[in-house]
């Protein structure tokens, strides 16, 4: 493994591990999402120049259109479960309720 794969793919785990062990504030777990998917973002580019294919070339800026249509829907919901619930903590939403 290289060292620039080795980069990517302990910046993904360590994204992951975040969102599933530091779960206090949803803002903390929309960063974790967005560092997850900006090292698939970059690894994917990386794959693409590496293989020197024309076909893949897309694939990384669709990743990188739907990783910000997360991050806009993920700030939203950050928004308003703010203005209803008055903070972000996760310990202090409850799902099933409305």
């Amino acid at each position: 493994m290289t060292p620039v794969h080795f980069s990517f793919s302990s910046a993904f785990a360590l994204g992951l591990m975040g969102l599933a062990f530091h779960r206090t504030h949803l803002l903390s777990a929309l960063l974790c999402l967005e560092g997850m998917m900006l090292s698939l973002f970059i690894a994917l580019a990386l794959w693409t120049l590496q293989f020197e294919s024309t076909m893949f070339s897309v694939a990384p800026m669709l990743l990188l259109a739907f990783s910000a249509c997360e991050a806009s829907a993920g700030l939203a919901l950050l928004v308003a479960t703010a203005r209803t619930h008055g903070t972000d903590g996760l310990q202090n939403l409850n799902l099933l309720q409305c």
